[in-house]
């Protein structure tokens, strides 16, 4: 299977893409990384932690910033604040969270085709760079509205679409419809990505057989563990190249990530502590023999770098265990 132009897509996600995880997926593989989706009201305000969350570095090219909102003109002001910094402005209509939807933001706006088209547009109508979209399916109430939308969107001059498999309703659960991500495909004349589901590269190459999409975009899959983007160009044959960590397998690719993201938090974020490394933590070691009773330590531990030194000697012990010497810096 040849790779789509693009092929591969780090979601944006919330406590998760900081800008050195982002990073760090790019040198495993991604092609393209959006960041943690920010509210427009957060950054008209000119509120400091939303400013944060939209901040890029030369490594990261092209960057996209993630946008949600309900207002119009906090929307297009958005836009026009961000265009300076931005390559591409990516809005979401595709986050399910209660506290956004509440808020008549995020995939709410699906039931309402109109009101989606018109921000849109209005956005698009400011902007010096490329416009593109997230969304779901649908609400899940009613018939699904993406198809419409998408069509529609075309039309205005969205570049991209990003078509995640669920509704609004179904959050993650249940099985990503790839069938209707097709039919989007196959009606519209712009890139469209297909996100649901991806965990693998067998998953991978079903996704892209199933749904004919440009891309796929990896959420879930890719949280605490970056390599899966390396792992699906190895596996799919998009690459010969040799992956970061160098020889050896999960636990050791594992390791070499965790480390590179400590060196990247600690380059990036030498003003503040990194408001994710908890979570990180967490993420990286979820699953692993014996992480339960070590991630109650971590929960406990308040000073970063002891916590980053946890989790490299954790991942160190079982990479030695799989019998490859751990061979990584101290963080």
């Amino acid at each position: 299977m040849n790779p789509p132009e693009s092929s591969l897509f780090l979601a944006p996600m919330a406590g998760v893409t900081d800008l050195a995880y982002r990073i760090l997926a790019r040198e495993c593989g991604a092609d393209v990384t959006v960041t943690e989706f920010t509210a427009a009201s957060g950054l008209t305000r000119k509120n400091a932690y939303s400013w944060l969350k939209v901040e890029s570095d030369s490594r990261e090219s092209p960057f996209i910033p993630q946008i949600f909102g309900g207002v119009i003109e906090e929307m297009t002001q958005t836009v026009e604040m961000l265009q300076d910094r931005a390559d591409i402005i990516d809005i979401n209509f595709g986050c399910p969270a209660p506290k956004v939807c509440r808020n008549d933001a995020g995939a709410a706006l699906l039931r309402d085709p109109d009101r989606v088209v018109a921000m849109v547009s209005a956005c698009i109508e400011v902007a010096s760079v490329p416009i593109t979209v997230k969304m779901r399916l649908g609400t899940g109430s009613g018939a699904n509205t993406a198809l419409e939308i998408c069509r529609r969107l075309e039309e205005v001059g969205v570049e991209r679409v990003c078509v995640h498999g669920r509704t609004l309703r179904q959050r993650y659960s249940g099985e990503a419809d790839w069938s209707q991500i097709r039919e989007i495909v196959e009606s519209v004349g712009i890139p469209v990505i297909a996100n649901g589901d991806v965990t693998d590269s067998l998953t991978a190459s079903k996704c892209l057989e199933h749904t004919g999409a440009a891309g796929l975009m990896i959420g879930r899959g890719a949280i605490g563990r970056p390599s899966i983007f390396y792992e699906i160009k190895r596996d799919l044959g998009w690459t010969n190249d040799d992956p970061p960590w160098g020889d050896g397998d999960h636990a050791i690719a594992r390791l070499w990530c965790w480390d590179r993201y400590l060196e990247l938090s600690e380059d990036l974020y030498s003003d503040r502590p990194n408001k994710n490394l908890k979570r990180h933590a967490v993420s990286f070691t979820k699953g692993l023999p014996g992480a339960s009773s070590m991630r109650v330590s971590l929960h406990r531990e308040t000073d970063q770098r002891k916590l980053g030194r946890m989790v490299s000697e954790y991942l160190g012990d079982l990479a030695r265990f799989e019998g490859i010497p751990a061979n990584h810096p101290s963080p």
